[in-house]
């Protein structure tokens, strides 16, 4: 008898660690070295649905799945386009057996995904746009700028074996209709003046896009911002610099993929992932210091957290605020609000996430709320993922469980809003030449009536397919208990930030086999381009949405005079800009800042 229950202690131990294995697998591992001199583990397959998905709970937390088919390539970076499907990017793919000097044809790709077909459609790319930065155009195109010239080593920052990225000064059009590259605008290929390895691009209320930071062909911080102009190629470098930081021995720089929101003012903030963050007058073309965040330390910052610029509604006068949520190694579970429609605003304390997260993902839906998921207490450690998704209700200022998603998505995942209400989730890469390849898709709470069957959505029957700054335009539908109309700009994520996203409620009121809608006259509150439409009921459920291109007149800045706090806190300090690619170290050997 005794000997029975030891080899049924033994075999349980053993199925345990072979399912441990398998987890470990899916979602890569937390080893720096390359993966590419270890075999790639086999994908793990689906586990078992988790309570969230059961009848009983889905209208209460939502159901989360996987699909039948995976990700031919890494999806770094991700953008939703106005045709409904979806263009992947990962150039070499985190993979150094994939680019110069190791591979003389080195195989740089992208994806267009059709979500509606079940169809991933794979093409190859002439330049290496891994850890590019990328953002949809007023006209539905997107833009590309910067990506790697040469990979760097594993190792620890500033140690005597630290070799830094480099990055490509090159700029691209991706363009929906053809579904085709081509370089983009102006003199010298359409290029910026230096590389941009790691860039943020951010579209400007007139419609022109502006990169910044990256690290240069050599390897060092382009600590500056350009603006293209479509047409017309890049302008001039524009320095980052900021204003307003009066201690002499704080020297400002750019991390890398600043976290960077456009204000109804026209101005553009910079929210993460360093502890000063600032704001840029595009009519001037230059920098401020506006505050600093709570979380800080010696060298404690959110890096590979999330920012997101929450909803701009009547209700609460479009005004801006702006939420950081975790980031660090070991991570935080903590999250900072700043109201920037107040002249002098200081970052307060919001509430926590369930779970402390690095390299998360934050999404907004159309009910309003923000979807938080993936990432890990530990960078790059499956056996710390964070599994337990939640949502941030800005109206109550609280976070509630959203189920729990099944692979762990921990560097170079990436989470995007779909015009039908649901949100996808894919990739992850904690080794190099290694990724998660199961794509996930969570259908909110909203999607659900109480039994767990299908709720009645409203349903779109006609809308324009352009409108025009400070017009007024028709829905036609047959729901008549219709509660908000809202344009969700379709989004651009990679490295756990959405570069696009945005949310903007219309003003509205009941009219002849359907509702009127107002458009802002604000440009700057609503940059121009593609839309998602959604009509949301009283219930909460959205309607499947309808792309609309936004334009017209576009409006100039209208700067807030900012009071900022100047004093520098004593957690402040300077840090050296290089990623090698490798998992964050430990808060002393952080490979960003």
């Amino acid at each position: 008898m005794h000997s029975r229950k030891v080899a049924a202690v033994l075999l349980t131990l053993v199925l345990s660690l072979a399912l441990c294995a398998l987890i470990a697998c899916g979602g890569g591992g937390s080893s720096s070295a390359p993966a590419s001199s270890d075999p790639p583990p086999a994908p793990a397959p689906p586990p078992n649905p988790t309570p969230s998905s059961t009848p009983s709970t889905m209208s209460q937390y939502g159901q989360w799945s996987t699909l039948p088919y995976t990700m031919p390539i890494n999806p770094i970076h991700a953008a939703l386009l106005h045709t409904g499907k979806v263009l992947i990017v990962a150039g070499s793919g985190n993979d150094p057996s994939n680019a110069f000097p190791i591979n003389t044809n080195p195989d740089y790709e992208a994806a267009v995904w059709d979500p509606q077909a079940g169809k991933i459609t794979t093409q190859r790319v002439t330049w290496d746009m891994f850890c590019n930065g990328m953002s949809l155009m007023q006209d539905g195109r997107v833009l590309m700028n910067g990506g790697t010239a040469s990979y760097g080593a594993l190792a620890v920052v500033g140690g005597a074996s630290d070799t830094p990225f480099t990055g490509l000064p090159n700029s691209a059009i991706f363009d929906p209709a053809t579904e085709t590259f081509s370089v983009a605008d102006g003199p010298n290929s359409g290029n910026t003046a230096h590389g941009r390895w790691y860039p943020t691009i951010t579209e400007l209320g007139d419609g022109r896009m502006m990169t910044t930071s990256g690290l240069d062909e050599n390897g060092n911080l382009n600590n500056t911002s350009e603006i293209y102009t479509p047409g017309q190629g890049w302008g001039a470098e524009i320095p980052g610099n900021p204003s307003g930081i009066t201690d002499p021995t704080f020297t400002f720089g750019f991390p890398l993929y600043p976290r960077m929101h456009l204000l109804p003012s026209g101005q553009v903030f910079y929210s993460a992932p360093s502890s000063a963050t600032l704001v840029f007058d595009p009519s001037k073309q230059t920098w401020a210091f506006l505050a600093w965040t709570i979380y800080g330390g010696a060298v404690a910052e959110r890096t590979y957290g999330s920012s997101v610029l929450l909803p701009l509604t009547p209700a609460n006068n479009y005004d801006p605020k702006v939420m950081i949520l975790g980031g660090d190694n070991p991570a935080t579970s903590t999250t900072e609000i700043i109201d920037l429609g107040q002249t002098s605003p200081v970052w307060q304390q919001g509430p926590p996430m369930a779970e402390p997260r690095v390299e998360m993902e934050a999404t907004l839906l159309p009910s309003g709320k923000v979807l938080v998921s993936g990432g890990s207490a530990a960078d790059e450690d499956p056996n710390t993922a964070s599994l337990k998704a939640e949502l941030y209700d800005p109206a109550t200022n609280t976070f509630s469980s959203a189920g729990s998603n099944a692979f762990p998505r921990l560097y170079h995942n990436v989470q995007m809003l779909l015009p039908d209400g649901t949100v996808f989730l894919a990739g992850g890469n904690p080794h190099q030449g290694v990724f998660e390849n199961h794509i996930e898709i969570y259908k909110p709470a909203y999607l659900f009536k109480p039994d767990g069957t299908p709720a009645t959505r409203p349903v779109i029957s006609s809308a324009p397919a352009s409108i025009a700054y400070g017009s007024s335009f028709n829905v036609q539908t047959a729901s008549t208990d219709i509660a908000s109309v809202v344009l969700m700009k379709a989004g651009s994520v990679t490295h756990s930030f959405d570069m696009d996203q945005r949310f903007v409620g219309l003003t509205f009121t009941a009219a002849s086999g359907g509702y009127s809608a107002n458009v802002p006259s604000n440009s700057n509150l609503l940059p121009p381009g593609y839309y998602m439409l959604f009509l949301v009921n009283k219930a909460g459920v959205p309607s499947v949405a309808k792309f609309v291109q936004v334009s017209g007149t576009v409006t100039a800045v209208a700067a807030i005079s900012y009071k900022a706090r100047t004093t520098v806190p004593p957690y402040a300090v300077f840090r050296r800009n290089h990623v090698t690619e490798s998992p964050l170290r430990m808060r002393n050997m952080m490979h960003i800042h």
